[in-house]
Formats: structure tokens, C-alpha cells, sequence
């Protein structure tokens, strides 16, 4: 045995650790030179069991060896169940000791009762399984002994010892160990393990993490995508049978590394531990991030070098990530927000017993195998309120705010007691890496051509809109692809209580755009700005177009009395939550108390939410209907025609058609419009000839994305390329014709973008 367990005195000694209301073993591991596992070695198997019949009522199982391999709660009481057996076996000497199975009747009863001794003192803990079977068989061949016999005294003892056998055979039949197991058990021979990697899956955690991972695939799942992120980090989807939920499964980096490398950055993390970030050093995330990288990289190169570990710079520098990422940073978390395809990100309480949950680009809701503890979340909720400066406690147990992250920018919400009964709970909002377009909903047949041409002819008409939906329907991103419409020319203020608009990537696109962060409606007191004196504030700033993150309370009266008086100059836009028109109207008059007079203010509508296929197993997020809002009603916009739709959404063609309202030109909002425009006023045809046109240029960037398979065609820097060249041509085309020729603003725009793509290509 002590070759198993090195030169330790104790070897796989443990204690019993309380959290909460779970009582943990540890089991130290240290010095073995095995891995510890259940599954794998019938030594640890046995010796685990061997402790439970001393501390039966523990509810998880934990071995401790550079990593933590942790058995939850459901795994340990399928192991204590056998040792609750085992325990109760040995004690029924009547029934299973030398006198009540052999009793001195020669020697074939001798040999009867050792094999069972075998099996019961050594089987039974080490390989329950083949305990079973090999009981089965035991009995079975005894019965046939019998048979070949005639009834005698020898006979009528070997009848008791069967069953003996078989009451044995039918209390491991009554486990929970044997049920799981015997579906897998045909051909079974005793010493096979592949049953117990059915069973048993440890969650694994390096000393250096907090977080636990499920390494091993799944058992009998079917692989249904995978895919790498960045270098290293590999993701696999699985479907489980029987099982409507797919699993996520992800190996970070951090769990692909050698023990010396385990071992510098455990002692690295000890180290930098003791440094304390001060509130200060958040203000800036990303200047304290490079600070600790780079102490963080001369701590490991000197370890290295201590250790007489030899590191190449790219290793150093992979290994400074994982340490950054695990003192400073938010762990595994930004492993799964480096992924695009991720979209939302939950984590809920109690922590350590609950996987999290993702919602995926391609495969919808998602489980994971990373189950988050106690010690990460309470660590994540210092780092945000550090980074926020916005409280989070039993006042004010909600917290809402953005983290930028390396590859990622997410919106964070946090919910803590007394408001959750059970601990902290998180969500994790992706923000997408560069704006959303038109063309892209084009794409994911959010919208049609039609519906963006109409679109963008109302974002040049500086029109009031609001975008409506539930949560997670896509409003925020909608709304950033509808600002990528807005011309460079004219300045943008957005106003948000949490950053979630991409202003940063706009900025760098070239737009003059000004974000403004204002106090959330949730928040009681601090030194941020209410979002009504904000919305005020920005009507000092000139003409601009304005864009609310989301109207929530009561700043929605100060934006329509913006709205109403025409201060904005420019486009009005913002999303709510709601789910139709009619909705709109009661949430922002009955709810927050803007007038109905001044709700007359909003021009369009736009319902966005997600919609289900007939199994119910995906969800896809369409625009659901674009909807103006008439001036001429008192009381009830819906009882008196103050709400028509332009375009509604057809669930047999799956996509939105125009009403016979648009069609026709019967279209308040858009008679408004084209009465500002020498071109449009008084003629219907000239209006819709133009919406037609920016829908043909529109799906012509769609179309030449797929062409060419070049999906950057369809990101905003081309879009705004592409919406500027329309502009130019159409300036151009007018001094040149004296008219406002949409066949000819095509076709020029067409042998520009011929041009600007072989141009692109001959670059590429």
C-alpha cells in the first residue's frame, strides 16, 4: 500500500468539513502516486467505502491532489448505499459467517464459504458490480449442483446457502448502484470499470480555481457540433438521449497543463493573493489587468526558474492569462464569454450544487459542465461592486452593470439576499463584438429587404421610434442596427443605466457619438445622475439624435417632453418592454404617467420577440410587426384606428409582409415625412420607388456576402461604406439630372459596389 501512497505516514487521511448545510469529506491525496478515482482505481473505491461506514452521513466526497475531484451529492449516496450494505452484512454472522456457511462440513463447504468472504469482505468494496455478478453466478452454479444431488442433509445446507446467495443478490439489486448499472452489465467480467465511468463523474478543480468543471464527456450522448475558440479552449454541444436540454461541454486551457505548471500557478495565486486590489485600481479594469500581468509574469518566470522548470515565452505568457484571469479576473466566466456564438449566461443559486446555464447562438438553451461555488460568486460580486461603485446588499440586493472583458463586453445582473433566499445569483448578458446591421437581421431573417429599406427611409425622416419586446428578445440589438443608419454627419447622445449600446465601436467607426451613463431605476441615492435629469441635460448639447438604452420609469415623461416640443432635432429612439403596440401605450401612460397627449410623440413601434418552432425546441427572434402611431385619437389608440401596422409578420412565409396601409400609401408617418422633402411631397410613387430602392441595396449586400462567402460584407464597416456611397450617388445624381432618380441611384450604386469589391479582393 505505501507504494500507492508515497512515503505518507497517513496515507489518504480525511476530514469533515461543514458548508452550509453539507457536511464535505476531504480526502488527502497529496502524496499518492495514483489518481484518485472512484471509477478508475478499486483500491480508492474500497477505501472510500471503508470511510463512509464511518461518516455515513456526508454529502459530498472530495480528493485532494494538486486538483479537487469532487463527487456531488447523488454520487456519494450511490457509494454510501453500498457501504450501508456492506456494513450491514459483516454484522449478520448468522447469516453470512464460518459456522451459519460452513460449519465445519468438510471441505467443499470450506471452499464455499472463502469465495463468499472474498466476495463480501473485497468484492463488494472495490467492485460492487462484479460482487453482484459474481453472486449470480454463484448461486446459479450451486443450483445446479443441487441438482445433480439427492435430497439429503448436504443438499438441504446447500439449498440455505443459496439463498443466503440470493438475499444478498436481491439487497444489491435494491441499490441505486446496481439499477444504474444494469442496463451496461451484458458480458460483464469482474475487474472491468467502464460501468462505474457511467456512473461516477467527478467535478474537477484545480487548487489554483474555484470554479468546478465536469471533464469527461457525457455517457451515450450524441456529439452535435465542435468547434474551437481562440487557440485553445474547445467546445463540444452534446444531445442526451431522453433529454430535451443539450450540454455545453467546455475544456479551458487551464485544465489541459502538466502538475509542474498546476503547481506555479497555485503558488503564484498565494502570492498575488496578497495584494488587494484597491477600489481605485478598478476605476481603470483594463489598466490593472496589464499591472497584474505583468507582475503576474515575472512572478511565474522567476518560480520557473526556482523550480527548474523550463518555460517558453508563449507558455509564460498562456500561464500569466490563467493567473490574471483567476485573481483579478472573473475565471471561467471569461472563458465562456470568449465564445461569439454565447448569448446569455445564468448562474443560479445555491452555488456548487447547480451547473450553468447558456443560451447559444445555433443550439438554443444550453446546460453546461461548469458548476460555479460559493467562494467564486462572492468573489465576482466584490469585483463588480468595485467596479461599478454601486452598492450591493441587503438595501439594495439588485445590481445591475457592464463588464468589459478581454474579447467580451457583457451587461451583468445580480440579484442577492433577502431578495434571493438561497445566495447570489447571476446573469450574464453578451454583448455582440461589433454593431448589428440591417443586412445581418437580413441574414438571420429578423427582418426582410423590405422592412430595412423601410427602415432606413424613417431613420432619414428623424422619426421617434421605440422598440418593443419581452427579455431577450433583441431589442437593445435591434436598436444598434438601426443607429448604424443614423449618418456620420450628425452627432448621437445615448443615455443608458447600463452600458450595452456598442458607442465604443461606433466611435471607432467614425461616428460622433456621446455615451452618458445615468443611475438606474433600481438604484437608492449614490453620486450618478438620474436618467430624467440626464435626458434633460442632453437637450443643451444641440442638435442631436437621441437614444434612450431603455425607458423604465419616470425618465420616459422628460423623453417625450423632448419628443413633443421637437428639442431632439433628429432621431428619437428606445427600447421597453412589451410585447404590441397597445402594450406600449399602457406601459408608458398607465404605468409611468406620460400623458396620452404626449405619447402622440411616438411615430413607429417595432414589436421584436422570439418565436418558437412547432416542437418547441428552438426559439428564433423576428421583428413581429413595424407599427405607426396615428395623431387623431383621444382615449384609446386601439378602439379608435390609433395604431396601424405598416408591415406584419406571416408565419406560413415566415417573414413580414406590407399591409395594404403601406402599399398604398396610407401612411400618416410617412406623408409627414415626405412633405419635409421637395422629391417625396404629394407623390406616393416617389416615396415608395425609394424605400424599394434602399431595400434593393439592402439585400444586394446580403447578396454579395453570400457570393463572395464573405461574411464581413454584412458587418458595419461595409454597411456604412455602403449606406454613405448611397447618399453621395443620390446627392450627385440630382445636381446632375435635376431629379431624384431612384433607377439611376441603383444602378451607380451597383457599379460602385462591383467596384469596391473587386478592389477589396485584389487587396485580400
Amino acid at each position: 500500500m505505501m507504494a500507492l501512497f508515497g512515503n505518507n505516514p497517513k496515507p489518504d487521511s480525511y476530514e469533515i468539513v461543514r458548508e452550509g448545510d453539507e457536511d464535505i469529506m476531504r480526502i488527502d491525496y497529496e502524496d499518492a502516486t495514483i489518481l484518485p478515482s472512484i471509477e478508475d482505481n478499486p483500491v480508492v473505491m474500497g477505501r472510500t467505502i471503508d470511510k463512509l461506514m464511518e461518516s455515513p452521513n456526508v454529502s459530498k466526497i472530495v480528493f485532494i491532489q494538486k486538483r479537487d475531484y469532487e463527487y456531488d451529492f447523488a454520487q456519494t449516496q450511490v457509494l454510501a448505499e453500498i457501504a450501508r450494505l456492506y456494513k450491514q452484512l459483516i454484522k449478520q454472522r448468522d447469516l453470512v459467517g464460518y459456522q451459519a456457511v460452513a460449519g465445519g462440513r468438510g471441505r467443499m463447504a470450506d471452499a464455499r464459504y472463502t469465495r463468499l468472504q472474498n466476495i463480501i469482505m473485497n468484492l463488494m468494496k472495490t467492485d460492487p458490480v462484479g460482487a453482484y455478478i459474481e453472486l449470480k453466478r454463484f448461486a446459479r452454479n450451486e443450483r445446479i449442483e443441487m441438482q445433480k444431488t439427492i435430497e439429503t442433509e448436504h443438499t438441504r445446507q446447500m439449498n440455505r446457502f443459496v439463498q443466503v446467495l440470493d438475499y444478498i443478490v436481491e439487497k444489491l439489486e435494491a441499490t441505486r448502484l446496481i439499477t444504474l448499472a444494469r442496463p451496461h452489465i451484458a458480458g460483464y467480467e469482474v475487474g472491468d470499470r467502464s460501468v462505474y465511468r457511467r456512473i461516477f463523474t467527478p467535478f474537477i478543480k484545480p487548487d489554483f480555481m474555484f470554479t468546478k468543471l465536469m471533464s469527461t464527456y457525457p455517457v451515450d450522448a450524441e456529439e452535435m457540433a465542435n468547434y474551437t475558440v481562440g487557440d485553445d479552449i474547445e467546445i463540444t454541444i452534446f444531445k442526451q438521449p431522453d433529454n430535451v436540454q443539450y450540454i455545453y461541454h467546455v475544456i479551458p486551457p487551464e485544465f489541459k497543463l502538466d502538475e509542474d505548471k498546476y503547481e506555479l500557478l497555485d503558488m503564484a495565486r498565494k502570492i498575488m493573493a496578497e495584494h488587494k486590489p484597491k477600489k481605485s485600481e478598478f476605476v481603470d479594469p483594463k489598466r490593472m489587468r496589464q499591472v497584474f500581468f505583468n507582475v503576474g509574469h515575472d512572478l511565474l518566470e522567476e518560480l520557473a526558474d526556482y523550480k527548474n522548470i523550463r518555460m517558453r515565452g508563449k507558455d509564460l505568457d498562456k500561464l500569466t492569462n490563467i493567473l490574471v484571469r483567476y485573481t483579478v479576473g472573473f475565471g471561467l466566466i471569461e472563458v465562456l464569454l470568449a465564445d461569439e456564438k454565447i448569448q446569455d449566461i445564468s448562474i443560479n443559486s445555491p452555488m456548487g450544487k447547480i451547473p450553468m446555464f447558456i443560451v447559444h447562438g445555433d443550439f438554443d438553451d444550453c446546460t453546461t459542465n461548469i458548476v460555479p461555488t460559493r467562494t467564486e460568486a462572492e468573489s465576482w460580486a466584490s469585483k463588480l461592486r468595485l467596479i461599478s461603485g454601486r452598492p450591493l446588499d441587503e438595501a439594495d440586493p439588485i445590481l445591475d452593470t457592464e463588464l468589459e472583458l478581454p474579447g467580451a463586453s457583457t451587461r451583468v445582473s445580480v440579484i442577492a439576499p433577502p431578495l434571493n433566499p438561497t445566495g447570489l445569483a447571476y446573469s450574464f448578458r453578451r454583448h455582440r463584438d461589433r454593431p448589428w446591421t440591417l443586412p445581418l437581421f437580413i441574414k438571420n431573417r429578423t427582418i426582410n429587404d423590405l422592412a430595412a429599406g423601410l427602415y432606413s427611409f424613417l431613420i432619414d425622416g428623424t422619426r421617434a421610434m421605440l422598440i418593443a419586446g419581452t427579455r431577450s428578445s433583441g431589442k437593445t440589438s435591434f436598436l444598434s442596427g438601426l443607429l448604424i443608419e443614423i449618418m456620420r454627419r450628425y452627432r448621437m447622445i445615448t443615455i443608458e443605466d447600463t452600458l450595452e449600446l456598442p458607442t465604443g465601436s461606433m466611435r471607432d467607426l467614425g461616428f460622433n457619438i456621446q455615451p452618458m451613463k445615468v443611475a438606474s431605476a433600481l438604484a437608492r441615492g449614490g453620486t450618478e445622475m438620474d436618467a430624467t435629469d440626464g435626458i434633460r441635460s442632453t437637450l443643451r448639447l444641440g442638435d442631436s439624435a437621441l437614444i434612450v438604452g431603455e425607458v423604465r420609469s419616470k425618465e420616459a415623461v422628460a423623453l417625450y417632453e423632448a419628443m413633443r416640443v421637437g428639442a431632439a432635432a433628429n432621431v428619437v429612439a428606445g427600447t421597453i418592454h412589451s410585447d404590441s403596440p397597445y402594450g406600449v401605450f399602457d406601459r408608458v401612460v398607465n404605468d409611468i404617467g406620460v400623458p396620452k397627449t404626449s405619447f402622440k410623440a411616438t411615430d413607429i413601434i417595432t414589436v421584436v420577440n422570439p418565436i418558437k418552432s412547432a416542437d418547441g425546441m428552438h426559439k428564433f427572434r423576428r421583428v413581429l410587426s413595424i407599427t405607426e402611431v396615428r395623431k387623431f385619437w383621444n382615449e384609446d389608440p386601439v378602439a379608435e384606428g390609433g395604431f396601424v401596422d405598416l408591415m406584419k409578420y406571416d408565419a406560413r412565409q415566415d417573414t413580414l409582409v406590407p399591409t395594404d396601409e403601406l402599399v398604398n400609401g396610407d401612411s400618416e408617418c410617412l406623408k409627414t415625412i415626405a412633405g419635409n422633402v421637395r422629391d417625396f411631397a404629394g407623390n406616393w410613387d416617389a416615396v415608395w420607388q425609394n424605400i424599394q430602392l434602399r431595400a434593393n441595396i439592402k439585400k444586394a449586400i446580403v447578396d454579395v456576402a453570400e457570393q463572395y462567402s464573405d461574411p464581413e460584407l454584412l458587418e458595419a464597416e461595409f454597411v456604412i461604406r455602403c449606406n454613405d456611397a448611397y447618399h453621395i450617388i443620390a446627392e450627385r445624381v440630382k445636381e446632375e439630372t435635376g431629379v431624384f432618380d431612384n433607377d439611376r441611384i441603383f444602378y451607380e450604386w451597383m457599379e460602385w459596389l462591383k467596384r469596391d469589391i473587386k478592389k477589396r479582393k485584389m487587396i485580400t
